[in-house]
């Protein structure tokens, strides 16, 4: 009887075993009155089908979108896409200036230091909450909290 209970628990940690790591994850710390911030980290997939990320939520803002930028006509456009693509065995960037994850109608100032809950959704069914450090973001992001300068 043990050896049975025994194997059905092991089977049934394989099914939970998590398909996507999430490493270096932070999000941008936004001064006060500025409504928006982003998230950024690396996406590890570690099985063999693609994976993406089909949806994120979060406690501390009203929205949250997948987003990427673009250049066009010489003019940063962002623009919110439907998923996030994780190639199998492979890993997916999300950083200033390229794909992340919007934080839209903030309901405090994201502050230097402390911490961001994010949940993530992806295409296997598969959920994962994470703890992203808040951190002072420089570079591709300078415009990015209030969208001044981008079109969507």
């Amino acid at each position: 009887m043990k050896k049975v209970f025994l194997s059905l628990f092991i089977g049934t940690m394989a099914l939970f075993a998590s398909s996507i790591e999430v490493k270096d994850s932070y999000v941008r710390a936004t001064p006060p009155g500025l409504p928006n911030s982003a998230a950024f980290m690396t996406l590890v997939n570690t099985t063999d089908k693609d994976l993406a990320v089909v949806k994120a939520s979060s406690a501390v803002s009203k929205v949250v979108e997948l987003h990427t930028h673009t250049m066009k006509d010489g003019v940063m456009k962002m623009f919110q896409i439907p998923k996030i693509d994780v190639p199998a065995n492979g890993e997916t960037v999300l950083k200033p200036g390229g794909l992340h994850i919007m934080l839209i109608g903030l309901y405090n100032p994201l502050k230097v230091g402390e911490k961001v809950d994010l949940t993530l959704e992806f295409s296997n069914g598969e959920t994962k909450t994470i703890t992203a450090e808040i951190k002072t973001v420089m570079g591709g992001m300078k415009h990015h909290g209030n969208h001044k300068g981008m079109k969507h």
